[in-house]
């Protein structure tokens, strides 16, 4: 199973589902992912409840459902926006400042369950992501049967990876090249 990681990290949330496969069916394959997100997104103490991943993946289609409209130009619909902002809410966010090894730490800490915290920063990195006017020129990968997005650092970029659709649609515009001849 390979999975784009590294982009922003709501779209990383929203490749989580590729053509084949959905990373938010099983636990394991949802710590794994959260596992490759490690300094963007701490993972909930313990595997997510089957409860859990439910959320994450109505969370991830309220993301999919607001960029898709970001994308076409217009507002994303009010349920999308609503589900985002009321996951963002459901575990506010403070700091909190500690004294270690003779100095001032700050960290953030939030409040709520682990499933709450973490839908908080799905949410929020969605809301970054959406607020970004970059997110209009988030693409979906041209890839035969690709459903990944991505954000291009390059206007040209056609392909989530180049190593993995950029090759087959080489691969099969060769065979088909020396197919016609």
């Amino acid at each position: 199973m390979e999975l784009l990681i590294g982009e922003p990290l709501a779209l990383d949330l929203l490749n989580t589902r590729t053509r084949d496969h959905d990373v938010l069916d099983t636990p394991g394959d949802f710590q794994t992912w959260l596992a490759r997100q490690a300094g963007r997104l701490d993972p909930p103490s313990g595997p997510l409840t089957p409860d859990g991943l439910a959320a994450v993946r109505r969370l991830r289609g309220h993301v999919e459902a607001a960029l898709d409209a970001v994308r076409a130009g217009e507002p994303p619909p009010a349920a999308a926006l609503a589900a985002i902002n009321e996951a963002a809410r459901a575990a506010p966010a403070h700091r909190v400042l500690e004294w270690r090894d003779g100095g001032p730490r700050v960290r953030a800490e939030r409040d709520g369950d682990a499933t709450a915290a973490l839908l908080a920063l799905l949410a929020e990195a969605a809301i970054d992501l959406l607020a970004d006017p970059a997110a209009g020129r988030v693409r979906g990968c041209e890839g035969p049967g690709c459903r990944l997005v991505f954000l291009p650092a390059h206007p040209r970029r056609r392909w989530c990876s180049p190593d993995l659709c950029g090759n087959r649609v080489r691969v099969a515009r060769h065979y088909r090249r020396r197919k016609e001849t």
